[in-house]
Protein backbone atom coordinates (compact mmCIF):
# COMPACT_ATOMS: atom_id res chain seq x y z
CA UNK A 1 0.00 0.00 0.00
CA UNK A 2 1.37 3.61 -0.94
CA UNK A 3 1.60 6.13 1.90
CA UNK A 4 0.59 9.00 -0.18
CA UNK A 5 2.21 12.78 1.07
CA UNK A 6 -1.19 14.58 -0.55
CA UNK A 7 -4.90 14.09 -0.82
CA UNK A 8 -7.18 15.95 -2.74
CA UNK A 9 -10.49 16.90 -0.95
CA UNK A 10 -13.34 17.57 -3.43
CA UNK A 11 -16.44 19.18 -1.83
CA UNK A 12 -19.79 19.52 -3.74
CA UNK A 13 -22.03 22.19 -2.62
CA UNK A 14 -24.59 24.41 -4.33
CA UNK A 15 -23.77 27.47 -5.72
CA UNK A 16 -22.96 30.48 -3.48
CA UNK A 17 -20.86 28.38 -0.84
CA UNK A 18 -17.30 27.94 -2.40
CA UNK A 19 -16.32 30.86 0.20
CA UNK A 20 -17.97 28.40 3.09
CA UNK A 21 -16.14 25.75 2.04
CA UNK A 22 -12.82 27.46 1.70
CA UNK A 23 -13.12 29.67 5.15
CA UNK A 24 -13.48 26.15 6.88
CA UNK A 25 -10.54 24.19 4.97
CA UNK A 26 -8.51 27.12 5.92
CA UNK A 27 -9.59 27.32 9.43
CA UNK A 28 -7.73 23.68 9.70
CA UNK A 29 -4.57 24.20 7.38
CA UNK A 30 -5.93 24.51 3.63
CA UNK A 31 -4.00 27.10 2.12
CA UNK A 32 -6.23 27.26 -1.06
CA UNK A 33 -8.15 25.93 -3.97
CA UNK A 34 -9.62 25.59 -7.32
CA UNK A 35 -13.43 26.68 -7.75
CA UNK A 36 -15.12 25.16 -10.58
CA UNK A 37 -18.98 26.00 -11.57
CA UNK A 38 -20.81 22.75 -11.84
CA UNK A 39 -24.52 21.29 -12.38
CA UNK A 40 -25.76 18.15 -10.55
CA UNK A 41 -27.89 15.70 -11.84
CA UNK A 42 -29.82 14.08 -9.11
CA UNK A 43 -32.72 12.45 -9.81
CA UNK A 44 -36.18 12.68 -7.83
CA UNK A 45 -35.73 9.64 -5.58
CA UNK A 46 -32.17 10.42 -4.76
CA UNK A 47 -34.31 13.47 -3.19
CA UNK A 48 -36.62 11.46 -1.73
CA UNK A 49 -34.38 8.99 -0.05
CA UNK A 50 -32.03 11.65 1.72
CA UNK A 51 -35.13 14.20 2.39
CA UNK A 52 -33.20 17.14 0.33
CA UNK A 53 -34.35 19.41 -2.12
CA UNK A 54 -31.64 19.28 -5.27
CA UNK A 55 -30.36 22.62 -6.83
CA UNK A 56 -28.88 21.57 -10.17
CA UNK A 57 -26.41 24.61 -9.83
CA UNK A 58 -23.26 23.87 -7.73
CA UNK A 59 -19.53 24.58 -7.04
CA UNK A 60 -16.77 21.69 -7.31
CA UNK A 61 -13.95 23.17 -4.79
CA UNK A 62 -10.52 21.31 -4.95
CA UNK A 63 -8.00 21.50 -2.33
CA UNK A 64 -4.63 19.71 -2.52
CA UNK A 65 -3.91 18.73 1.31
CA UNK A 66 -1.02 17.44 2.97
CA UNK A 67 -2.64 13.72 3.91
CA UNK A 68 -2.05 14.29 7.48
CA UNK A 69 -5.23 17.37 7.40
CA UNK A 70 -7.41 15.66 5.46
CA UNK A 71 -9.47 14.27 8.22
CA UNK A 72 -9.80 17.68 9.69
CA UNK A 73 -10.26 19.24 6.89
CA UNK A 74 -13.22 16.50 5.80
CA UNK A 75 -14.90 17.18 9.54
CA UNK A 76 -15.01 20.79 9.18
CA UNK A 77 -16.51 20.63 6.17
CA UNK A 78 -19.08 18.27 7.27
CA UNK A 79 -19.94 20.61 10.02
CA UNK A 80 -19.91 23.86 7.85
CA UNK A 81 -21.57 22.88 4.26
CA UNK A 82 -22.70 19.11 5.24
CA UNK A 83 -26.04 17.73 3.97
CA UNK A 84 -27.68 19.36 6.70
CA UNK A 85 -26.72 22.76 6.00
CA UNK A 86 -28.09 25.73 3.23
CA UNK A 87 -24.67 24.27 1.21
CA UNK A 88 -26.09 20.84 1.17
CA UNK A 89 -22.35 19.74 0.37
CA UNK A 90 -20.78 16.43 -0.20
CA UNK A 91 -16.95 15.94 0.19
CA UNK A 92 -14.39 13.07 -0.25
CA UNK A 93 -10.63 12.70 -0.61
CA UNK A 94 -8.22 10.65 -3.29
CA UNK A 95 -4.73 9.79 -2.80
CA UNK A 96 -2.36 12.25 -5.02
CA UNK A 97 0.79 10.51 -5.94
CA UNK A 98 2.69 13.36 -6.95
CA UNK A 99 2.45 17.46 -6.77
CA UNK A 100 4.45 19.97 -8.32
CA UNK A 101 3.35 24.26 -8.75
CA UNK A 102 2.78 24.24 -4.80
CA UNK A 103 4.89 26.54 -2.75
CA UNK A 104 7.12 24.71 -0.57
CA UNK A 105 6.30 21.54 -2.18
CA UNK A 106 8.77 19.45 -4.61
CA UNK A 107 10.72 22.80 -5.14
CA UNK A 108 13.64 20.94 -6.56
CA UNK A 109 14.44 22.06 -10.06
CA UNK A 110 13.40 19.51 -12.63
CA UNK A 111 15.52 19.15 -16.04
Amino acid sequence: MNNFEHQLVVCIVNEGFSDAVMDAAREVGARGGTVISARGTANQEAQKLFDITVDPQKEMVMIVVPTEIRDDILHALYKEVGLNTPGQGIAFALPVDNVIGIAGVNDKETD
